[in-house]
């Protein structure tokens, strides 16, 4: 019984000390700054400007939160405090290019603690050479050659989806729609789960996780973290049980060792000749799930409204992907170099990630003090990245609120002014998957339809990634001859 109550007492000491700490630190910073730090604000105690940074997203325009501490404070770099962490935002094309080239160097990946909790034993929470090992492991399922492989069953998976959900209505919403359509490939692609209801369990609960994946990780009823965490260990029980179902299938050989993502992850070893655990094989999937079809369906989504408002912009596009159509045999499913002649229609991809990028930014942190655009960055001390810095200067895009596909001929912007994926060794890894999922479903979609927005001012706030507030509905026209 003593030792009961020691325990507890040395749990609740523990706990109180941390709290302590952290509230005299969060005061020191504020009321004794250091003065070789970036200028700018930390904000409140506690959620420093996290609140202002979240209304943002939900403004017309959400690049003001950064544009007006660079104009404020620094052009090239400012401190601020968000999710409860001291940060320094590293801005513009040579603030991209630093954090990129530096990464094991002088900064190393880093996501919010909600993040790395819900996603414990994945790539997110690796660093340095275990980071290179685990992510190689994980890139052969989506690497250049394996894409090229993926090209047709997207096509065959795409044609079958518009078949169900858009031929044949009037209206449609979407977001929603496309948001079922990205994340059914991924399931089918990575994990061969084709199971309609196993599918909509998994999407209902996708979409609690990532309400609450970046946010306060406030682990109480009522809560978005603590929604997300109910729904993160649904999710990884799903998985758990397919990824042991797989094992059997593989040992009595009823499953094949290329199949998919989950096959090579359960075979393969990595360059130390280490399996990988369970957890972590859950876990790197819910991650490749989540990366893989939340972002594109922001994009597609977008793309959407863009070729709605644009009609010029859509009948160049129209025209592309028809000449790629006639060029097939009849029944001939699209390969991957059909993907390369869509050259202007990924330019109008391109521009969309510009005016509407799918995240605000992502995070490093400094392993080691450093000194950058002479203020001293010191070791902990969390960075980010965002294209909010150079994606609306005019300085780097002429007519920066202008749709103009064509920027990306020829040169293209400057090197690192347009980093939608990131850069260095931790670019988004889900970038080159990207390409094909969504040309793919563009050469279907236009190619049987046009569309008109049934709300044209209809708002688009991040949530955390942008997300029309209706659903983006759209009434549908058909082409008099579909190809």
């Amino acid at each position: 019984m003593y030792s009961s109550l020691y325990d507890h007492l040395l749990l609740i000491g523990t706990l109180s000390l941390l709290s302590l700490y952290f509230v005299i630190k969060t005061f020191k910073e504020r009321l004794f700054p250091n003065p070789h730090l970036p200028p700018g604000s930390l904000g409140w105690p506690l959620i420093g400007e996290s609140l202002e940074f979240l209304r943002s997203g939900h403004s017309p325009q959400p690049e003001r939160f950064t544009r007006d501490r660079m104009e404020k404070y620094n052009p090239q770099v400012f401190k601020t405090s968000l999710l409860g962490e001291s940060m320094a935002v590293f801005c513009g094309p040579a603030g991209n290019k630093f954090l990129f080239s530096n990464e094991n160097k002088l900064v190393n990946l880093w996501w919010p603690r909600s993040v790395k909790k819900l996603l414990e034993s994945s790539l997110v929470n690796v660093v340095g050479d275990e980071a290179k090992k685990m992510k190689r492991m994980i890139m052969t399922s989506l690497d250049q050659d394996a894409l090229k492989r993926y090209v047709g069953r997207m096509d065959l998976e795409t044609q079958h989806h518009i078949r169900k959900h858009w031929e044949g209505k009037e209206e449609v919403k979407v977001y929603p729609t496309v948001n079922l359509y990205t994340f059914e490939l991924s399931c089918h692609l990575f994990a061969s789960i084709d199971d309609p209801i196993q599918v909509s369990k998994l999407a209902h609960q996708f979409h609690i996780f990532l309400k609450g994946v970046i946010h306060f990780p406030i682990n109480i009823p009522g809560t978005r973290f603590y929604s997300a965490s109910k729904a993160a260990n649904e999710i990884k029980k799903e998985l758990r049980l397919i990824a042991r179902q797989r094992r059997d299938a593989l040992d009595k050989k009823i499953a094949s060792p290329g199949q998919d993502l989950l096959s090579h992850l359960l075979l393969s070893t990595d360059a130390g000749g280490r399996f990988l655990s369970e957890s972590e094989i859950v876990d790197n999937l819910l991650l490749l799930l989540f990366a893989s079809h939340d972002t594109t369906t922001s994009v597609i989504t977008c793309v959407i409204k863009y070729l709605a408002e644009l009609p010029e912009v859509f009948e160049m596009v129209l025209r592309e992907q028809l000449d790629i159509a006639k060029s097939k045999e009849a029944g001939e499913l699209l390969k991957w170099e059909d993907i390369q002649k869509m050259r202007y229609s990924w330019n109008v991809v391109y521009e969309v990630l510009r005016l509407m990028p799918p995240i605000r930014g992502a995070f490093r942190e400094a392993i080691v003090d450093f000194t950058y655009a002479g203020y001293t960055i010191p070791k902990g001390w969390k960075l980010c990245w965002t294209p909010a810095s150079t994606t609306k200067d005019p300085g780097f895009f002429p007519n920066a609120e202008d749709f103009v596909a064509s920027r990306y001929e020829g040169a293209g912007p400057a090197p690192y002014s347009f980093v939608p994926f990131g850069g260095g060794p931790r670019i988004c890894m889900g970038n080159e998957y990207a390409r094909p999922q969504i040309l793919v479903f563009l050469h279907n979609i236009v190619k049987r339809f046009k569309w008109d927005l049934l709300i044209p001012d209809e708002k688009i706030p991040y949530d955390p990634m942008p997300a029309p507030s209706q659903g983006l509905p759209v009434r549908l026209q058909p082409h008099q001859s579909s190809a």
